[in-house]
């Protein structure tokens, strides 16, 4: 049998069981690898419940920076009897599989491509430690310290990570501390040779942080002056708000009282939590609401509220799988079309998407600018993968000069310096946008009647069609100056004949990048497209014009961002063609370049003649 034999680039995966205290232990072989100087990407595949299903917890470790989930397991450790028989097939062949040998395998249970290794956990566990709880927990550091010892990780990383986890609770420290060393131990003892892969101290990490994008956004929306929030929980984007709530009552409290200056406020449903928001917003409060698919569908009817009296709003969108319930702990892409012209009616809403959690960051305290001065929703759009799972990423860059951007605001100084009568939804500079005021402005003047109901330039109500028809092609108006304020696409050309393009956006960057690469490598060079925003500039027209065959990486079955460019950019049929993965697991750069190639294969016109690439395990 040949061995897997690598160095920093390998993938380790972890079965458990839900609720049985792994995510912490697992967790810190990550941030052991991270500490390493060693790029890492941990995947949490988690079940919707709170214990006793299967729950997997992969962590890609790769030196070049490829961080894309990959696909397959190099290395498993296995300790959950429900899905043992599965875990054991998923190791690739020369890889390796970890159990608990407290009790034998099951009959059948043989492979002459891997090494399996055995290591009596539970046995190990009861020897050591009397509480029954602790005896859990600590069966899940001592597989930690058999990988510190099997991937030559050593002793000395993994319990100062320990020791600094547990600084406020020493005592807490001790205890999985001799676990970790019973642990590697007794790896030590009976399997010295018995892996080939190893982990080794780099500098390729650099200045990155390890963060989730949910910590990116709810910094991000302190970072720009939000002090409302109004939410229902929902997974995967409750995280958001818990942090928020966290970063604000340690930085937003009055200095000399130490009272709260923001308002977290739980709401009955989702369409209260929006409601909660676009009412902080009317009276001058940065505001904004998280939530994922479930809660888009019910908050619809108050953002075309939002849209057309123009008020604005942020909201986070953490997608998850659908339709309906779907799969709650699962990501896709799947909200695009739900979000982009959500309500009924003629409605078109601002989208961000992040792709990693300093975009997170990023974008969030920019999406509160751009809804002050569209004065309209403006949605983030994150997934569970971007949103629950750690990345690396560029340290978050916090500018204690900088200023909000809170658009036509008129005070009540201004307002007594009009020349003319004030019109809410008068549009003076022509670009769509109209002065707003905010209640208290002036004892007399500023005052106006929101309503969802037709109105007229002072918002006085209206069933005349040509004030009506005037008021929605300001809006349309309105949505062309959006254009010139969003972040333009990234672009990268690798051929300058232009031939072949693709475009992706959000958490499938990292795949794409790897694919793209891999693809350059065999003789197929795409350019590629990262769009950052909706409503879509020239760039993003011009580079779907310009190129012969466009591929639309996506995470959804529908391929929704290329039905949306498709309906924004008058495309031909067939110029775009979909690439895509809804199995509700993050998509490999395996899966985007075998359906590049079957497209290409399948094409009359040849654009290359590609070599094939062998299939690869994607679940």
């Amino acid at each position: 049998m040949k061995r897997i034999e690598r160095v920093n680039d390998f993938v380790v995966r972890f079965a458990n069981v839900n609720g049985s205290g792994s995510a912490s232990a697992n967790s810190l072989f990550a941030k052991v690898v991270y500490r390493l100087g060693v790029p890492v990407s941990p995947k949490n595949v988690f079940p919707s419940n709170i214990q006793g299903l299967p729950t997997w917890y992969e962590v890609r470790i790769n030196d070049k920076g490829y961080l894309g989930r990959r696909g397959g397991a190099d290395f498993i450790i296995a300790v959950n009897g429900q899905t043992l028989r599965d875990d054991f097939d998923m190791v690739q062949p020369g890889g390796y599989f970890l159990y608990d040998s407290t009790k034998d395998l099951p009959a059948g249970f043989s492979r002459d491509d891997i090494t399996v290794i055995g290591i009596p956990l539970t046995q190990l566990c009861n020897d050591e430690f009397s509480d029954n709880r602790m005896r859990q927990l600590m069966k899940n550091i001592i597989y930690i310290g058999a990988l510190a010892y099997l991937l030559d990780i050593g002793l000395e990383p993994v319990s100062d990570s320990i020791t600094k986890q547990f600084a406020k609770k020493p005592k807490l420290a001790e205890p999985n501390i001799k676990a970790l060393e019973i642990g590697y131990h007794y790896a030590k003892e009976h399997h010295t040779e018995s892996c080939g892969l190893s982990i080794q101290a780099s500098d390729a990490v650099g200045d990155q942080i390890l963060i989730d994008g949910n910590s990116g956004a709810a910094m991000g929306a302190l970072y720009a002056g939000a002090t409302v929030v109004g939410w229902y929980p929902i997974t995967p984007s409750t995280s958001v708000v818990e942090a928020f709530e966290r970063f604000a009552g340690r930085y937003r409290l009055d200095p000399d009282t130490g009272k709260r200056r923001y308002a977290a406020i739980q709401a009955e449903d989702e369409l209260a939590a929006i409601g909660i928001a676009i009412g902080a917003g009317w009276n001058g409060a940065r505001s904004f609401t998280a939530t994922s698919g479930p809660g888009i569908s019910l908050m619809s009817e108050f953002l075309g509220l939002a849209y057309f009296t123009e008020i604005p709003v942020v909201l986070i969108n953490v997608q998850r799988s659908g339709p309906s319930t779907g799969m709650p702990t699962r990501t896709q892409q799947s909200d695009l079309l739900a979000c982009a012209y959500a309500s009924h009616g003629d409605t078109r809403n601002v989208l961000l998407f992040p792709s990693d959690p300093r975009e997170c960051f990023d974008m969030t305290a920019d999406a509160f600018d751009l809804a002050d001065r569209l004065q309209t929703p403006v949605i983030v759009m994150s997934d569970l993968d971007l949103g629950m799972n750690d990345h690396l990423c560029a340290p978050f860059s916090w500018d204690d000069q900088r200023r909000y951007d809170r658009g036509k605001v008129l005070s009540g100084e201004e307002l007594d310096q009009l020349e003319r009568k004030w019109g809410r939804y008068l549009d003076i500079d022509k670009d769509g946008i109209c002065y707003r005021t905010l209640p208290g402005a002036h004892p007399d003047k500023g005052a106006y009647t929101t309503r969802g109901t037709s109105h007229n330039e002072y918002a006085a109500y209206t069933e005349g069609s040509a004030a009506y028809e005037r008021g929605m092609n300001r809006l349309l108006n309105k949505w062309e100056t959006a254009r010139r304020l969003v972040p333009l696409p990234e672009v990268v050309i690798r051929d300058k004949q232009k031939k072949l393009g693709a475009f992706f956006f959000g958490s499938t960057t990292a795949s794409a990048i790897e694919a793209l690469d891999r693809l350059e490598e065999s003789g197929i060079a795409v350019n590629s497209m990262r769009i950052k925003a909706f409503p879509f500039q020239a760039e993003v027209f011009d580079f779907i014009s310009e190129h012969e065959l466009v591929f639309a990486i996506e995470q959804n079955r529908d391929c929704q961002m290329q039905i949306l460019l498709a309906g924004e950019c008058l495309v031909a049929p067939g110029k775009m063609m979909p690439v895509t993965n809804f199995n509700g697991l993050p998509i490999t750069a395996r899966i985007i370049t075998n359906q590049v190639h079957t497209t290409l294969l399948s094409r009359e016109k040849s654009f290359i003649s590609p070599a094939p690439i062998a299939q690869e395990e994607t679940s």
